[in-house]
């Protein structure tokens, strides 16, 4: 179940606010800049199926996206839990960092935690099949798939050689759990 924590930079254990419900996800993460979004497919798709067939799944939201935002290109990442390079894939973007284009992504299947730093506050979010998230060009966040990743997520790109992480050299990313399949609410 998708999900949103939001606590202070100084608390890493008592959020100011914590839900599952769709709509205040949203609410709450627009005045941040933060697009959260719920897409249905309009074909089966499942583990395996090629990245056409899966893009061909979500055709009328990834066209309008595209449209309203001027994405470049888009593509298909599935990692699974057994891929040798899981620990380096997770390790990658687990500090606080910031891209010079909108992060955007859409979750075919499995989850992932993104985390966004705003100000004097972290806001958690918990992604899973149906979600798209778009973080601004600027934002700083932290993004963890686990220790044993599971994800397909179709990703928008401005630049053709896609995201750039620019490390912010913190250890706030550090100070928040980490993300854990399973883990509770």
């Amino acid at each position: 179940m998708s999900r949103l924590r939001i606590f202070s930079e100084n608390d890493t254990t008592t959020p100011r606010v914590a839900t599952t419900d769709y709509a205040e996800i949203a609410r709450e993460l627009q005045p941040i800049g933060v697009t959260f979004e719920r897409w249905a497919a309009n074909a089966p798709v499942q583990p395996g199926d090629s990245p056409e067939k899966i893009m061909d799944a979500y055709r009328a939201d990834i066209d309008r996206l595209v449209r309203e935002r001027g994405f470049k290109t888009v593509d298909v990442v599935s990692i699974a839990p057994n891929n040798p390079q899981r620990e380096a894939m997770r390790a990658k973007f687990l500090d606080e960092h910031f891209h010079k284009e909108d992060e955007v992504r859409f979750f075919v299947a499995g989850s992932g935690l993104f985390t966004l730093h705003v100000n004097d506050e972290v806001y958690e979010v918990k992604c899973e099949q149906g979600d798209l998230i778009a973080v601004p060009d600027g934002a700083r966040h932290w993004f963890d798939m686990g220790p044993e990743p599971s994800f397909i997520a179709i990703r928008f790109f401005t630049e053709p050689d896609g995201w750039v992480g620019h490390f912010t050299g913190t250890d706030i990313a550090q100070r928040f759990p980490r993300y854990e399949k399973g883990q509770a609410g």
